[in-house]
């Protein structure tokens, strides 16, 4: 495979919280799964402070049935994009050698604009962003070394949509792949008007053809957004097109 892929056979993607994977880069991970490569998924938290939509049948917010519910989502929506996982980071063998498991939780958020997500004012210390980027970055480094990984693939720098977890899942990948030394690449979003950026640093996946295939693992994850045509309605209302056209740039 060419571009940013180019002698690549293992890749891992990292993400914060589950039905990520599926919006932000469904399309890419089945794209590459077809051509071949090797995908794992690594999640930070299980999305403890997400919502739910009405009517799914999904357990309340914030009980402890809904995280394992939104893990049983995960693992149907890998398993409908042909990748491994689900791997939560905190956990072997996503956990740095020779320290005890932990659980990073969702670090919650707050809309600064009806498409601009803020910090929380109530992170606990368990938040992934109460974490050190170092902690962090060494426990994905520990999975990214134990499966032979060529590249990791995370957010850009502002998360997408500047969601907390997003933002420090890009530092925590980046200075992982360091650690592992291996390569980086990042997530171009692409605006809401649906135009690409005009980048040459950046390889664009264009999968609008890929929309059937994707739906099982959309629809994986009923709890979190539903799907309407070519957009997706979250939990709290919000519509946003679905990224059939995914742009990575190698770090």
């Amino acid at each position: 495979m060419s571009g940013p892929f180019e002698g690549v056979s293992r890749v891992v993607f990292a993400h914060a919280h589950p039905d990520d994977e599926t919006l932000a880069t469904g399309a890419l991970i089945q794209h590459l799964t077809e051509a071949g490569l090797e995908v794992s998924v690594v999640t930070a938290t299980r999305g403890e402070r997400g919502e739910v939509v009405a009517g799914s049948g999904a357990p309340p917010a914030g009980s402890p049935e809904l995280d394992a519910h939104r893990e049983a989502e995960l693992t149907a929506a890998l398993a409908a994009l042909g990748a491994e996982g689900p791997f939560f980071l905190g956990e072997p063998p996503a956990r740095a050698s020779g320290l005890s498991p932990r659980r990073y939780v969702d670090s919650g958020m707050r809309w600064v604009t009806p498409t601009v997500a803020g910090p929380g004012e109530d992170a606990g210390p368990d938040a992934f962003t109460s974490a050190s980027v170092a902690e962090a970055a060494a426990d994905l480094a520990a999975f990214l070394t134990s499966g032979r990984t060529d590249l990791v693939v995370s957010y850009e720098a502002d998360g997408g949509y500047g969601h907390p977890d997003h933002v420090h899942m890009h530092h925590v990948a980046k200075a992982a792949a360091d650690l592992a030394g291996i390569g980086f690449a990042e997530v171009i979003s692409i605006p809401r008007d649906g135009t690409p950026p005009d980048s040459t640093d950046v390889t664009w996946f264009d999968r609008s053809d890929y929309l059937p295939q994707l739906l099982p693992a959309l629809h994986a994850h009923a709890s979190q957004f539903t799907v309407d045509g070519r957009d997706a309605i979250h939990s709290g209302g919000q519509r946003e097109p679905l990224q059939l056209r995914t742009g990575i740039r190698r770090a």
